[in-house]
């Protein structure tokens, strides 16, 4: 078969390259149904610890009837899990993304001499494929004839469109005739054969990736310690209950008397009785340690400030994506569309004298100057104008027409003859206008035009002999350097149709153009920056240009700051690029497998790292990283793979969603102190209560309005805690950081000791007795206890909010704690009036509930003391 084409494959030759290299079809892996993600669920380590005390309390239900822990625990377990499912559920949704896209596409081919459209599935190898504007590539194959100008921006991240020649081979994106999956035809006809298909193509070793399993998030890797921690705590407080009940079973209940100590043991059933009830005791201060709120208010933290990251412009399409962009220690991020605007735009103009103009309102004051400049720029493009933007042609063509528009109505009408179009080997391109003036304008590459200029146009238009170019290309040169792309705009009175016409030009000046940073992006990285996350900027620029951008951005912080192409990064081994990380700053010439390669060496260094995407290229390095941002403007497929999505494309949401992630662990680890510090207080009060003839201090329904506090109300309030600006001062957690801390352990401990002394005084001490009618019977004593408990906590929850000594910072920003904590006290107030004996309460005096209320305000006190005592030793809190 000839190359051109002339026949194609017949249904035979179909046939047989269809057997040995497989059709062009991606081949998907097993994808777990919801039920077997659900059930997958239950491996989460808290869920575990959950598990266990719900089958204990299941065997223990009918001895102690506390149904109500068993379904709080039964409820909190399948809340978490099944919202958490939900979340997760469709995390093969990117490469389903890729084979809908690839089943709705066709092509036109050529069979045994005819021309037939079939679907892209149905390629092989061989196949001869006709191309031209609009179409996308659907296998990967070299251009056998004709040319085409192709955007692969979706593949390789480079908004500049390349040519595309026969000749050669398709070794990589910059190879003048290989054609890749995925990319889009911008202009041009021609006929690729196909050299690759399926799996065997670019786009396939992508969806292959895609199907890779990630590691586990931050916060799961920490839960898990957490968990290992709280089920030792459990146990040892377990074990320590029994043991004292036991003791005091057979011990002290018998004044250590040796023969009385004797009988019990020589009674079986006692005995028996005796372990059965330590047994139980120690059970149910294990199933009381366990934070079973834990899990349902990860989920809701989680879920609740989802729509406040929307106000901010982020999309969160996972959840635990939140919490991990707060501990990144990397970030991987894009130029184009994130640092940058990601469209060009005329940045600078120069004219024959020297004369600069930083933006074009400074040269519309200059009228001639500026009628020749739009001149050139109107005529001498291949887009058109539809209003005030520029559709087809490339993007130098687009920036260049939207610069002029509107276009001033007196050179409009004017009859234009195309001279010779842009080629890349000739570099420049002219057209003739007709009519009187008639006149030839040129635009090109200034090393083309600049030596053929022997005049230039001077701010008021007049014309001047060009004596000196050195000023010029001095000013060619700062332009270049930084990161502009110069083109020369010139007229001639003859017609301009060949190279050899190229003589006794006028330069209207040199334009400049380029990918304008964001404005905000500088702001955005020193933000990142201060809060010790490394930015690394990955381009297709090559490096000077590359350079450019990154020292605008402020990303060269460092006199040792790294800046790489791709050529010399795979060139380096592992070990090299591990140890060269850390002053890793710009990537040029990046390859879409530099990213996966990039995060893979990231996450093997113990960093948590994220990377921003919006092509089809990104979509593997997206789902590899820790936290994937995807661009709002970018593929689908690249949504789906991302855990992220930064709606407007800016960097600056990036650093939001940082601040979020921060913000929502803090929350977590508040959420954790309150819950352990109320659970310690219980569990101190098992402990010691017994001991001090203290019999159930709290009913089975008082003891469900209290898990309700510290599981659902909790949760709702520490969700809504306000993103602080400080946060971002601070470095990042480590991704196996613990959740609890030495401060928090300090908190805990502090204030759940103080807090089980004040309830066990409250009960035991006289004075207290006396004050509330101890002799009309104990339910007065019952009722204050009761509430003195849930005063504390709501106590409690102020100082754990914040770890200043104004307890009131920032409350006004989490008007939705306030609200919960005062409907708390409302309802206990009701409660204590209304209860009755459903609730085991009587009606409280004024003075009996003000002293209540007065003995738990001690609580705020006494952590400002710690508070205190931990800021003279120059420790200042930290969760």
């Amino acid at each position: 078969m000839d190359m051109d084409g002339a026949r194609g494959l017949s249904s035979a030759e179909v046939e047989k390259s269809r057997q040995k290299h497989g059709a062009n079809e991606l081949t998907q892996g097993e994808r777990q149904s919801f039920l077997r993600q659900f059930l997958a669920s239950f491996g989460d380590p808290i869920i575990k610890i959950l598990l266990a005390a719900l089958a204990i309390n299941v065997i223990l239900l009918f001895r102690e009837a506390n149904w109500f822990e068993s379904v709080g625990i039964a409820l909190a377990i399948f809340l978490a899990t099944f919202v958490s499912t939900l979340s997760e559920y469709g995390s093969e949704s990117a490469f389903l993304k890729l084979q809908e896209e690839a089943a709705a596409a066709r092509c036109r081919v050529r069979r045994s001499g005819l021309v037939t459209e079939i679907p892209i599935g149905e390629l092989v190898v061989g196949d001869i494929v006709l191309l031209q504007a609009g179409e996308g590539i659907p296998a990967d194959g070299r251009l056998v004839s004709g040319w085409l100008s192709v955007d692969q921006s979706a593949l390789n991240g480079e908004s500049a469109e390349q040519r595309k020649t026969p000749g050669g081979a398709e070794k990589d994106f910059l190879s003048p005739s290989g054609l890749f999956r995925g990319a889009i035809v911008c202009a041009g006809d021609g006929v690729m054969c196909v050299t690759s298909v399926g799996d065997s193509t670019f786009y396939g070793s992508m969806a292959r990736e895609m199907q890779e399993s990630t590691r586990e998030s931050p916060l799961k890797v920490r839960l898990e310690k957490l968990a290992g921690v709280l089920s030792k705590i459990g146990l040892a407080a377990g074990l320590f209950v029994a043991g004292a009940d036991l003791f005091n079973s057979f011990f002290l209940s018998c004044d250590m008397d040796p023969a009385l100590i004797a009988m019990q043991f020589q009674n079986p059933g006692a005995v028996i009785g005796h372990v059965l009830h330590a047994a139980t005791l120690a059970i149910t201060v294990v199933v009381v340690a366990v934070p079973e709120g834990l899990p349902m208010m990860i989920t809701v933290v989680l879920s609740s400030n989802m729509k406040r990251m929307l106000r901010d412009h982020v999309l969160v399409r996972k959840l635990v994506g939140i919490e991990t962009s707060g501990s990144l220690n990397i970030l991987f991020t894009d130029k184009t569309g994130t640092l940058t605007r990601g469209k060009l735009k005329v940045s600078g103009f120069v004219c024959g004298n020297g004369q600069r103009f930083e933006n074009l309102a400074q040269m519309k004051r200059h009228r001639a100057l500026w009628e020749q400049f739009a001149l050139c720029c109107y005529y001498n493009n291949a887009a058109a104008l539809s209003g005030k933007r520029a559709l087809g042609g490339n993007a130098t063509d687009r920036a260049l027409l939207e610069a002029v528009a509107p276009v001033p109505a007196q050179i409009e009408g004017r009859l234009k003859t195309v001279g010779v179009p842009f080629d890349s080997t000739r570099k420049f391109s002219s057209v003739r206008l007709g009519g009187a003036g008639a006149v030839s304008l040129v635009k090109g590459a200034p090393e083309k035009l600049l030596p053929a200029c022997v005049s230039y146009l001077d701010e008021q238009g007049a014309r001047h002999t060009l004596a000196s170019k050195a000023a010029l290309e001095a000013e060619w040169r700062g332009m270049t350097n930084k990161a502009m792309r110069v083109l020369a705009l010139a007229v001639a009175d003859h017609p301009v149709n060949g190279e050899s016409d190229l003589r006794g030009l006028t330069l209207i000046g040199l334009v400049g153009i380029r990918d304008e940073l964001r404005r905000e992006a500088p702001a955005a990285i020193r933000e990142a920056q201060q809060a010790g996350i490394q930015i690394v900027m990955i381009t297709g620029d090559n490096r000077e240009t590359a350079a450019a951008i990154a020292a605008d951005a402020g990303l060269l912080d460092r006199t040792d700051s790294l800046i790489v192409t791709s050529a010399e990064l795979q060139r380096m081994s592992d070990d090299e690029l591990t140890r060269r990380l850390p002053s890793l700053r710009v990537v040029a010439r990046a390859l879409p497998t530099d990213k996966s390669r990039l995060v893979r060496v990231a996450q093997q260094c113990g960093l948590v790292a994220g990377m921003t995407g919006d092509g089809i290229n990104d979509a593997p390095a997206l789902k590899k990283a820790d936290v994937g941002f995807a661009m709002g403007s970018g593929t689908e497929v690249a949504k789906e793979a991302g855990d992220i999505v930064v709606m407007d494309d800016n960097f600056a949401s990036i650093t939001r969603a940082v601040l979020y992630g921060r913000t929502i662990f803090k929350s977590i680890r508040k959420f954790v102190i309150f819950q352990l510090t109320m659970n310690l207080c219980a569990v101190g009060v098992s402990i010691v209560g017994p001991f001090l003839q203290i019999d159930t201090p709290v009913t089975v329904v008082q003891m469900l309005w209290i898990n309700i506090i510290m599981d659902t109300l909790a949760g709702l309030a520490f969700a809504g805690e306000p993103p602080l600006p400080e946060y971002m001062k601070e470095k990042p957690k480590k991704r196996d950081e613990p959740v609890l801390n030495p401060y928090m352990l300090h908190q805990i401990l502090w204030m759940g000791i103080y807090t089980i002394a004040l309830c066990l005084a409250f009960l035991k001490l006289p004075v207290f007795q006396d004050l509330y009618r101890q002799s009309a019977g104990p339910i007065y004593l019952q009722t204050g206890f009761f509430t003195l408990f849930i005063l504390c906590g709501v106590c409690n929850s102020f100082n754990t909010r914040t770890y200043r000594l104004n307890l009131m910072a920032n409350l006004q920003r989490n008007t939705l704690f306030t609200a919960i904590m005062g409907a708390v006290v409302l309802i206990q107030v009701g409660l204590v009036y209304w209860g009755g004996t459903l609730f085991r309460t009587a009606p409280l005096t004024m003075g009996e509930l003000a002293l209540v209320a007065l003995l738990s305000l001690t609580v705020v006190p006494v952590d400002l003391i710690r508070k205190a005592a931990l800021r003279a030793k120059g420790m200042r809190g930290s969760i």
